[in-house]
C-alpha cells in the first residue's frame, strides 16, 4: 500500500530559511518544488525492504494570507496587506502547488479579528528602560492574527486515510505535539506513522505516539 505525505505549511516555510539556507525562500517555485521532492525523498526508505514505496499524494496545508486594509499603530497611515511580499508569495506558492501532480491544497482560514502588537525585542527594551514610548515606530510592531481551519484539516485527513486504509503510512512533516490525537488514532488503525520535524526538537510526550522519526532535509548548522 502507499504512503501519504502531509506537510504543515507554516512551519515547512519557518524551517525552510534554516534547512535551506542556500535557496531562495521568496521564489514560490523554488520552495514549491523543495517540499514536493523532500516529500518524495521519504519514498526512498532503507528501513523499508519492499524497496521504494508508491505515492498516494502529498497534501500541503496552509491558510490564504491576510487581505485586509488597517492603519499603521503609530502613524496611523494606511495599509493593505493583500499589497504585501508575504501575500503576493503565498498566492504564488499556493498555485505552484495547485499545479503539481500528486499534491493537494488543503487550506484554513484567516480570522477577521487582529491588531498590532509590540514584538518581543522592543517590548524588552522599553521594559528595560531603553526605549521610551514616545521613540516607537510603526516597524517596531507587528499584527498578530490568528489562522484557523489547518490543524483540524490535518486531524481530519489523518483519521479519514486510516479509517479508509487508503496508505498503510502516513509521513507527517510537523513539529508539535498538537496532532498527538491523530497520531494515536493511525497507529491504533495500523498505520506506520512517521514524522519528520526537520530536525527541529521534539518533546518525548509526541516521541512516545509515532513510529519514526526522519528528517529528510539538509540538517541546519549551528541548531
Amino acid at each position: 500500500m502507499p504512503t501519504a505525505v502531509l506537510i504543515d505549511g507554516g512551519f515547512f516555510l519557518k524551517r525552510f530559511k534554516r534547512c535551506y539556507p542556500q535557496k531562495n525562500n521568496l521564489d514560490a517555485s523554488v520552495v514549491a518544488k523543495t517540499a514536493f521532492e523532500m516529500a518524495l525523498s521519504h519514498l526512498d526508505d532503507k528501513d523499508d525492504r519492499s524497496g521504494r514505496r508508491e505515492l498516494y499524494r502529498i497534501f500541503f496545508y496552509d491558510c490564504p494570507p491576510l487581505d485586509k486594509k488597517v492603519h499603521r499603530p503609530v502613524s496611523r497611515k494606511a495599509y493593505d496587506f493583500s499589497k504585501s511580499d508575504t501575500a503576493v508569495f503565498r498566492h504564488k506558492l499556493h498555485d505552484e502547488l495547485r499545479c503539481m501532480r500528486k499534491v493537494a491544497l488543503r487550506l484554513g482560514h484567516v480570522s477577521s479579528f487582529g491588531d498590532w502588537v509590540l514584538n518581543s525585542e522592543r517590548l524588552k527594551e522599553l521594559l528595560a528602560g531603553k526605549c521610551r514610548v514616545e521613540n516607537l515606530q510603526d516597524e517596531d510592531f507587528v499584527y498578530d492574527f490568528r489562522q484557523k481551519g489547518v490543524d483540524m484539516k490535518i486531524g481530519l485527513d489523518i483519521a479519514s486515510l486510516s479509517y479508509k486504509k487508503q496508505v498503510d503510512q502516513i509521513v507527517l512533516v510537523a513539529g508539535d505535539a498538537d496532532f498527538v490525537p491523530a497520531a494515536k488514532q493511525a497507529r491504533r488503525e495500523g498505520i506506520d506513522f512517521i514524522l519528520d520535524p526537520m530536525w527541529n526538537p521534539i518533546g518525548l510526550n509526541l516521541q512516545e505516539h509515532i513510529d519514526g522519526l526522519k528528517s529528510k532535509c539538509p540538517r541546519p548548522v549551528n541548531e
